[in-house]
């Protein structure tokens, strides 16, 4: 009898672990799943066996330092022990994201109702979002640099994304030391445009929506490059003039900048494509107006939303030809209800309508029966 009892106990023991595998077996398959980065330089994600392994490898612009994250299922032990990396279990219920360019991904995904809290709400746009804003599902922080953390530690996120342009993380340290984890999206310091949409995978990890991310993605990508052939065979190349002043420095995009990218793509003869800064270039009214004076498309050229509205802003922008000759495009087609332009907000998801609006502009003849998404021509 006391035989046929340790028997059974050891069966029971056996099974019952075998079983315990084979749940986190499939924990492991459902929200660990395999991720490939094709485009973006600031991620990488690895599969390592029971868990995932995120490095964001340029968070912010000069960081000496790559940030890990160590995702594994809910219900698991941490792989192992370190203070160097943070420890997140996936999936995510509840979220806290401080950037607008985070709202498309999670909309793409399906998760914009796990959103709970975000600085500033009225940078938001989108419909969708501003919904759940106006009924009361979606709290206001405060600003991004200083969220208010009494509310967020009500809120109770099982993650918050941040962003940081300097490196200047204290808000965020704070959050973090209450238990709370914080991730860094880095998708802009992304020098190619799909390698910032590529970003759509960094936010799906958390979530277990890796297949549904790499579908949004390729179909982004397929869009994008076919736009980019159409433009291949064409021989007119359009100078381009970019950027506009703010107080005494005009800002026009570097020759590596995601710009220029889209510029090039375009098939147009971006006026400062030879530098090799990413950022932006501060340059002297003078020094643009002799380079671009007689640039045939000015692209990008702020939030104004007619040509008397730019003047306005510096009588000296009508010395440019682009500007006589009504060639001037601004990103202002489409605005949120808080006046919020979706350029900014929806354009790092959607490169592929950013590249065919600019073809629309510089070869009109090649997209047919198309309606621009974010540029318009000023009058």
């Amino acid at each position: 009898m006391y035989r046929s009892f340790i028997i059974a106990s050891i069966l029971f023991l056996f099974y019952s672990c075998k079983k315990e595998n084979k749940q986190s077996e499939q924990l492991t398959v459902m929200y660990l799943a395999p991720q490939n980065i094709e485009y973006a330089k600031g991620l990488t994600i690895e599969n390592r066996g029971t868990y995932k392994e995120i490095k964001v490898t340029t968070p912010w612009p000069d960081a000496n330092e790559e940030l890990i994250y160590i995702l594994h299922p809910k219900g698991t032990e941490k792989p192992f022990k370190s203070n160097k990396v943070t420890f997140i279990e996936v999936p995510i219920e509840r979220v806290v994201v401080t950037s607008t360019t985070d709202i498309p991904m999670l909309e793409y995904l399906n998760l914009e109702q796990k959103l709970v809290g975000f600085p500033y709400t009225d940078y938001i746009s989108s419909e969708k979002t501003r919904t759940l804003i106006d009924n009361g599902s979606i709290k206001e922080l405060g600003k991004e640099y200083n969220l208010n953390t009494e509310i967020v530690l009500e809120l109770d996120p099982e993650l918050v994304v941040g962003f940081s342009a300097s490196g200047d993380t204290k808000s965020y340290d704070l959050i973090q030391k209450t238990g709370i984890p914080v991730v860094i999206n880095g998708s802009w310091m992304e020098e190619h445009p799909l390698g910032r949409a590529e970003w759509i995978k960094f936010i799906a990890a958390f979530f277990g929506k890796e297949s549904l991310a790499e579908e949004v993605f390729q179909n982004i990508k397929k869009d994008y490059n076919e736009a980019i052939t159409l433009t291949q065979s064409v021989k007119d190349t359009p100078t381009v003039l970019s950027g506009n002043m703010f107080k005494d420095v005009w800002h026009v995009p570097g020759g590596n900048s995601y710009v220029a990218k889209f510029l090039k793509d375009a098939n147009t003869k971006y006026l400062w494509e030879e530098t090799k800064k990413t950022g932006s270039i501060a340059l002297s009214f003078e020094s643009v107006l002799e380079k671009a004076q007689k640039a045939d498309l000015w692209i990008g050229s702020g939030n104004s939303r007619s040509l008397s509205e730019l003047k306005e802003k510096n009588h000296q922008y009508a010395l440019f030809e682009a500007f006589k000759n009504k060639a001037v495009y601004s990103s202002t087609l489409k605005m949120g209800t808080k006046g919020g332009l979706i350029y900014y907000e929806l354009g790092p998801m959607r490169p592929d309508l950013v590249l065919k609006d600019i073809i629309q502009i510089a070869h009109p003849n090649l997209l047919t029966d198309y309606e621009p998404y974010f540029f318009e021509k000023l009058n």
